[in-house]
Formats: structure tokens, C-alpha cells, sequence
């Protein structure tokens, strides 16, 4: 078992496939007791607040998922570090 999941981690975690770490990386990192920094728990409730403004703002169902979708794909794939901007703590 322990052979499959060295497997599973080398070919599906971003770190080995040169992605920038993102958002829900940072959730794992945090949920598995690790200590996050001060800018990383900032880019967390930035993101937060974002995706809650931009859900909260929506005016009909079909808008609403495909944003949902989209925000899904940035926490994913997004380097958290875009969320330590400005733009975002508002």
C-alpha cells in the first residue's frame, strides 16, 4: 500500500510536476497540522472573501455554478500568493 501511495503522490501532487502551490494546497497543509505562516492564513481569508463576494453577487443559478466552477479550478491550480494582493482584502 505504501508503494501505491508513493506513487500516487509523485505523479499527482504539483510540487513534483512544477505547479505553483495553490489555495486548496494550503487547506491540506493546514488540515494535516501543519503550522501555516502569517501571509499563507492571510491568502486563505482573502481567497474566503473573495469567493464569498463573488458567489454572494451572483444574480440567477446558472451564473452562480459557472462561477462556482471557476473559483473550484483557481483554488485548485492558482498559486496562493495572487491572494495576498490588494485587490483582495477589500
Amino acid at each position: 500500500m505504501d508503494f501505491k501511495n508513493d506513487i500516487a503522490k509523485r505523479f499527482f501532487t504539483k510540487q513534483e510536476i512544477g505547479g505553483a502551490e495553490s489555495i486548496n494546497d494550503l487547506r491540506d497543509k493546514e488540515f494535516s497540522g501543519k503550522t501555516l505562516t502569517a501571509e499563507e492564513k492571510f491568502a486563505l481569508a482573502n481567497f474566503d472573501r473573495y469567493r464569498l463576494n463573488i458567489l454572494n453577487s451572483q444574480e440567477n443559478e446558472e451564473q452562480f455554478h459557472i462561477n462556482y466552477r471557476q473559483i473550484q479550478v483557481i483554488s485548485n491550480l492558482g498559486d496562493w500568493r495572487e491572494f495576498l494582493k490588494d485587490e483582495y482584502s477589500k
